[in-house]
């Protein structure tokens, strides 16, 4: 594995790089559009269950269909990063949706009423007091996103995107009589990490902004 990483490491790093922002803007699209469906959702008791159930049967979805039909629905080549941003940032959203509406509904009565009697506008109320306390369940939310996309983009590879899933298919390509194990190792080796550091990064990100639960925690 070392031995290869040395001897391909420019190729290796590039793979990575796409990797990365293959599983992370769809991750960061995801969530801007989740966010305000998930509000109404949570919002308008009525429009819960047709959104979750809708947002849930698009995760069904197969990965490498979806990645198949994006060209089609987006009018783009076959081999356009595009298709696999577009298709994990709906993938995203199916996540997220409930994610959101339920981190919404977890907030507190309390603080809700409190802000109101405050002054605080619907908006005001929303993104000052509601978002804020629901970081914790939203994060939860997405770190099962961020490490499902790092799956899944590997799975782009079969149809001849470049990133980390390209090692296994070298791996085959290599093969004489069996795998050639070193670019597959490294694949899987580089994926896992990669997943570690971006669900670390969530971690660390939300702790920043809800510094009133570090000061719990300590209590």
């Amino acid at each position: 594995m070392f031995g290869y990483f040395a001897d391909h490491r420019a190729e290796v790093l590039d793979l990575l790089w796409a990797h990365t922002w293959l599983s992370v803007l769809p991750v960061v699209i995801g969530l801007l559009v989740a966010l305000p469906i998930g509000w109404l959702a949570r919002r308008y008791r009525w429009a819960y269950p047709p959104v979750v159930s809708v947002s849930g049967l698009l995760y069904t979805i197969p990965s490498l269909a979806l990645f198949v039909v994006m060209p089609t629905l987006l009018g783009t080549q076959i081999l356009d990063p595009l298709n696999v941003v577009a298709a994990l940032t709906l993938y995203t959203v199916a996540l997220l949706v409930r994610v959101v509406a339920d981190g919404l509904a977890a907030v507190p009565e309390d603080a809700v009423q409190a802000a109101t009697a405050m002054g605080f506008t619907r908006l005001q109320r929303l993104r000052t007091v509601e978002l804020p306390l629901a970081v914790p369940v939203i994060a939860a939310g997405l770190r099962v996103a961020m490490v499902a996309n790092v799956s899944l983009v590997a799975i782009a590879a079969t149809i001849g995107i470049p990133q980390l899933g390209q090692l296994f298919i070298t791996g085959f390509q290599l093969s004489v009589t069996g795998p050639y194990y070193p670019p597959i190792v490294l694949g899987i080796v580089l994926s896992v990490a990669l997943a570690l550091l971006l669900d670390r990064s969530i971690v660390l990100g939300a702790r920043l902004i809800t510094p009133w639960q570090r000061v719990s925690a300590a209590r």
